[in-house]
């Protein structure tokens, strides 16, 4: 089963809200989905971005893909630089494990 990070949109015909989910990537855009991460609402000016950082690299580490919006935001909120210092310090520890 291949995951996804995407959008899934809610609102209003002309006040689109909507929620970033981890679902299966051949689900339909607003059908079932897994968990809800974030909210992006683009009305406000300006826009809101939410994400939950932790659940965010939770998903990327289990090998979800986001799709092009979403990687974006992610990158403005510093999901993908956070997960690289912590593999970053992940490795670091197993380095000073084995020579020991």
């Amino acid at each position: 089963m291949s995951l996804r990070i995407r959008l899934q949109r809610k609102g209003k015909k002309t006040k689109p809200f909507y929620s970033i989910v981890i679902a299966n990537s051949k689900s339909p855009r607003d059908g079932k989905f897994l968990e809800k991460i974030g909210i992006y609402n683009p009305i406000q000016n300006p826009y809101i971005v939410e994400v939950n950082v932790d659940k965010a690299i939770y998903w990327l580490e289990q090998g979800a893909q986001p799709t092009n919006t979403v990687k974006s935001f992610l990158y403005k909120k510093g999901v993908f630089y956070k997960k690289h210092l912590l593999n970053g310090f992940q490795k670091l520890i197993l380095e000073k494990k084995i020579s020991k």
